[in-house]
């Protein structure tokens, strides 16, 4: 019987290590699900970010493709500044 009560203290402070390392688990499993979930919702927003720039490059590239177009420039050139195809007769071929 000596024996048995002397177990006991070493038994339950055992048992309260146990009892702390799972209580700091929970609260550690808690803690990174939450700062799992705030990343993602951060990974979506910028995400987000991403598609709306990724659109307005888009929308970009085609205002560029519209205003370098031959047949603006063409008429830009021949209406603005006068400019005009020059007759195979004024075409001069420089040797160098």
């Amino acid at each position: 019987m000596n024996r048995i009560v002397r177990r006991l203290p070493g038994c339950s402070l055992l048992m309260l290590i146990l009892f702390a390392g799972i209580l700091l688990s929970g609260l550690a499993i808690s803690y990174t699900t939450h700062i799992s979930r705030l990343l993602l919702n951060e990974l979506f927003s910028e995400m987000t970010i991403r598609d709306h720039a990724q659109a307005e490059w888009g929308r970009l590239i085609l205002e560029q493709s519209t205003w370098t177009a031959h047949g603006r420039v063409e008429q830009l050139a021949t209406g603005k500044l006068g400019m005009r195809v020059p007759d195979t007769a004024d075409v001069r071929m420089v040797t160098p």
